[in-house]
Order: structure tokens, then sequence, then C-alpha cells
């Protein structure tokens, strides 16, 4: 079977491309290694997404995923190794089955950063955590702490101050990137403590988290008693499948401008995936509605 247009990952990105294709009569399928909805679906609350002033991340991803489906959007959850380029089409590969199409929309987000410690991976759900909106209950009246500076870092101390008795940010510069509103709202907080030119160094532990090193830009440590530790130190393109073919920046994201077209014709990117300077939901489902029209344009103009 040829399929006019492939998407690859179930985010926000993705199911509006999936969105505007099917409503634009193109045969889609949507494959998705993991869950459909993306990051997005973790957040607790949405406040910037226009004509919605209070949604959840969940009931966001879960109507958007039941709109594609109702549009006759069909979805597989099958991870994807490969991409090839064979001329007017291209083929896909999962690690089940081979797929062809006429075009492909690259949607696969990104996935959280590690710090790089050397126990950090046997510590996930033993006091070490990517997501405070996931796990932050798990730590009422306790002591945790948020590592980043970014939206995600500050928007996970706000929520776990609300829930911990005790809340240390630590960023590893004397300022925040995040919004002004929550570094206010963060400031009120009696229990939360600011850590600035700082880096979490080591990992304390037994069978699980009690401790994290900390080190200062001038090089002196101190360790601090924590029951968790939430890792929001950025996220990092899941792009490596596709680098012998389409061209990557430095940092891994997909080489693409605002018409989410990639080096190779009938190939369209859309979402945190792509190079770009402003990673926001509406941002995704703005690159998801463009790469489809775009991709829609490509298959019009070939067959």
């Amino acid at each position: 079977m040829l399929y006019d247009i492939i998407i690859v990952g179930a985010g926000p990105a993705g199911l509006t491309s999936a969105i505007y294709a099917k409503r634009a009569n193109k045969n889609v399928l949507v494959l998705e290694a993991k869950n459909y909805g993306g990051q997005i679906i973790n957040t607790l609350d949405i406040e910037n997404y226009p004509a919605n002033e209070h949604i959840s991340g969940f009931d966001f991803a879960t109507n958007l995923y039941n709109q594609a489906k109702n549009l006759g959007t069909e979805i597989v959850y099958e991870k994807v190794i490969d991409i090839n380029d064979l001329g007017k089409e291209k083929e896909i590969i999962t690690t089940k089955n081979t797929y062809k199409t006429k075009a492909i929309i690259i949607a696969t987000g990104s996935e959280n950063r590690k710090l790089g410690l050397s126990n950090e991976d046997e510590l996930v759900g033993k006091g070490l955590s990517y997501c405070a909106t996931c796990d932050g209950a798990f730590y009422k009246k306790k002591i945790v702490a948020v590592v980043g500076g970014g939206n995600t870092a500050l928007e996970d101390a706000l929520y776990l101050s609300d829930i911990a008795s005790k809340v240390y940010l630590i960023h590893r510069r004397n300022q925040f990137r995040g919004e002004e509103s929550t570094i206010n709202l963060l400031k009120e907080k009696m229990n939360v403590e600011f850590i600035y030119n700082s880096n979490v160094t080591k990992l304390n532990a037994q069978d699980k988290l009690e401790s994290i090193e900390v080190t200062n830009s001038d090089g002196s440590k101190r360790n601090i008693n924590v029951d968790a530790l939430f890792v929001a130190i950025g996220r990092s393109p899941e792009n490596q499948n596709f680098a012998k073919l389409i061209n990557l920046d430095k940092s891994g994201y997909i080489i693409a401008n605002e018409n989410c077209h990639t080096n190779v014709d009938g190939i369209f990117v859309a979402g945190d995936t792509r190079s770009k300077e402003v990673r926001q939901l509406v941002t995704a489902t703005s690159d998801g509605a463009i790469a489809s029209i775009e991709a829609i344009k490509y298959i019009n103009n070939i067959y």
C-alpha cells in the first residue's frame, strides 16, 4: 500500500498534521513509538494556548488524538528506525514493518536531557524524576530539589512548592531563562530556595536517593539532603536515525525554516524536533499545520 503522507510522531505537531491532511482527503498513517500526546501530556495546566484559558496537557492531547482519529487517521504504535528516499516515493522502516509513502512529516519531538551522572539511570523512580507533575505527589511534605533554568524547571518548582516542605531550585547560571512572571511567583514562596551558579555533580544513594552534591562555579561543594531530585535541564531531539539522509544542526535538530521543508524533497518536519528559536505548544501545532499544507502541495504537484 502506498500512503499519501506518513507522519512520524503523535504529539501535538504530528496529530495537527494528520488533521490537516485528512481534511484534504489524503490517506494518512501516523507512526508513534510510545504514546500519543508527546511531552505536553505531562503538563498539569496549560494557560498560554489561545482560546483555552485552562486545560490539562492530558485533556489537550486526548482531544487532539480523538479529533485525528474521528477524521479517519490510522495510528500505529511502531518505532521508526530508518527512512529511505526512493525518489518519487519514500520508504519508512520500523521495528516491525516497512511502509511506502509519497511524503513524510517528521514530528518526533524530543526526549529529556540527562545530567550524565554515573548512577542516574538506576535511580529513576527511586528519588530521581524528569516529570514533576507525574511524580511530585509522592513527595508530599518532603524535601525536593529541581535542577534547571528554563520554564519547565520554574514550573516544576512552583508546582512542587505546594506539595513539598522544601524546594531547592538549582541553576548553573546567575539568572533564569524562564518567564519573569513565574520567577516572581517563586520568589514569594517561603519554602523555595534558589541556588545559582551551581551544578548537581553527584547523586548519593543506597537503595534510593538520599542527597545530592552541588558544585558552585568557584569549585566549592555542598551536600544537600533531599528525598527527590527533579531534572529539567532541557530536551534532546530524537533524530539520529535520520542523520544519514536529513541535515541536522550541531544539536541534532532537523534543519528547516518556517516552511518546514528539509533538504530532501518530499520530507518535511514539524514541532520541537526542528531547528527553531521557540519551542512551545502553539508553535508545534503551527508547524504541524504548515508541514501538512506543504506536503499536500508537494503531492499535488508531483502526482
